[in-house]
């Protein structure tokens, strides 16, 4: 499984980063800070192959010395493509909010615990059958941030803890819950920060 996590953007800011006078690394009680992350997962077995796509920005706002909430939005689209049978889409957006306790806030290195929940929506598209379904997520779990200039910051997150319900669109239908307790790299997404 591959991974390009804006990596190009990370080597950019840490180039062009230069101290500014009056401001120092970390975060403060009033920091505003926007970070995302960009994925990209290619795997093929044969002539078959899966790819999937995502993006996911988001803004936070420190309340506090050690707390800050924020808001998210987010898009995945995944193909899978097999032989002699049409490609299988699956879109999905969500959008929520979140909250991080951050244990050493002013320092370079910060450690961070973060909780959010998320409203989902998905389509799945096979050729012949189009699905929608609703839901929501919640989940948590701890992060890095580590300052290489003033303003920027490159970030690791591991999702470890997680539960979505999603229902779909049509009559009868039952909702599909699943609960996830992540142990392995796929679960960690890697991004860049700026603070303001």
């Amino acid at each position: 499984m591959k991974k390009l996590m804006l990596t190009a953007l990370a080597v950019v800011s840490f180039i062009s980063v230069k101290a500014q006078d009056g401001e120092t690394a970390g975060f403060a009680k009033g920091d505003i800070f926007i970070s995302g992350a960009v994925g990209y997962d290619s795997s093929t077995f044969g002539d078959n192959k899966d790819n999937t796509f995502t993006i996911a920005p988001r803004a936070g706002y420190f309340v506090s010395e050690n707390i800050a909430v924020g808001a998210r939005i987010g898009f995945t689209s995944s193909t899978v493509e097999r032989v002699g049978t049409a490609d299988f889409d699956t879109n999905t957006f969500n959008i929520g909010a979140f909250g991080r306790y951050y244990f050493t806030p002013s320092s370079k290195f910060s450690v961070f615990g973060e909780f959010g929940l998320d409203y989902l929506s998905r389509n799945e598209d096979n050729g012949t059958t189009d699905l929608d379904s609703n839901g929501f997520s919640v989940g948590g779990g701890p992060g890095v941030s580590y300052f290489i200039g003033n303003n920027f910051a490159l970030e690791a997150f591991w999702g470890a803890l997680r539960y979505n319900t999603l229902k779909a669109d049509v009559s009868g239908a039952e909702s599909q819950d699943d609960f996830e307790f992540g142990v392995n790299l796929d679960d960690i997404t890697l991004g860049l920060v700026y603070k303001f």
